[in-house]
C-alpha cells in the first residue's frame, strides 16, 4: 500500500501534538488551582473506570464546540483564550490530540494529563 502524499501515521500525528504540549502528571494537575479538568471519555468508559470528582465531562466529539470562546455552543467555563484546560482520557493518548485541538482554537494553556485517568487513579488521587 502506498501512502498518499502528505499522509501521516497516527504515531506521527500524536508526536506532533505532544511536541506542542507541556503535559503534566496527575499530582501536578490535582495541585493546580486554576486547572479546569475535562474528562473526554465516553459514558461507558467513565462507568467502568470511575471519575474524577469535580471534573467537567465533555465527550471528545463535542470538545471544540464547547470550548471555542467564539462558538454559540460554548460552555460557561469557556471564558476566553486563557482558560487552563487540562484534558484527560483513559490513558493519555486521545487527550493529547484533544489538547492540541484546543490549542489550535487559541487556548494556549491547554494540555493533558500524562497517563490519563489510569495514572490519576494509580497515584491514589480522589476518584468516584
Amino acid at each position: 500500500m502506498t501512502r498518499p502524499a502528505g499522509a501521516r501515521s497516527i504515531d506521527q500525528i500524536l508526536a506532533e501534538a505532544r511536541s506542542r504540549l507541556h503535559r503534566i502528571g496527575p499530582a501536578e494537575a490535582h495541585a493546580e488551582p486554576d486547572a479546569l479538568l475535562i474528562d473526554i471519555r465516553p459514558a461507558a468508559q467513565r462507568a467502568a473506570e470511575g471519575e474524577i470528582p469535580g471534573a467537567l465531562i465533555v465527550e471528545r466529539n463535542h470538545l471544540e464546540w464547547r470550548f471555542d470562546p467564539e462558538s454559540d455552543a460554548r460552555l460557561p467555563q469557556a471564558t476566553g483564550y486563557d482558560v487552563r484546560a487540562v484534558v484527560f482520557c483513559s490513558e493519555g493518548y486521545t487527550s493529547s490530540l484533544a489538547a492540541a485541538a484546543l490549542q489550535d482554537l487559541g487556548l494556549h494553556r491547554a494540555t493533558d494529563i500524562a497517563g490519563g485517568f489510569k495514572a490519576w487513579r494509580a497515584a491514589g488521587l480522589p476518584t468516584a
